[in-house]
């Protein structure tokens, strides 16, 4: 597996913080994020169970163009 970075929460001063990634084999998104509380998972859950190998997490509204740009990254892989 090779990833790509793409970026971390701008706001944030910390090494281990939320980040956008892609897998460059597969062109999946990897999205490292803060673990829902309670409440956001019985939300989710109103929607289809959570499967054993899922997880769900929360990215800061603020990170919506390190998504966009991990989009344009895989619509256009030779671009970088």
């Amino acid at each position: 597996m090779s990833l790509r970075y793409v970026g971390k929460d701008p706001n944030s001063e910390e090494e281990n913080c939320p980040s956008v990634l892609v897998d460059e084999q597969t062109g999946d998104y990897v999205l490292q994020g803060w673990v829902a509380d309670e409440g956001t998972i019985t939300e989710c859950e109103k929607f289809g169970p959570i499967a054993p190998n899922e997880a769900v997490i929360r990215l800061p509204a603020r990170m919506t163009e390190l998504l966009k740009e991990a989009i344009r990254a895989n619509e256009h892989p030779d671009v970088r």
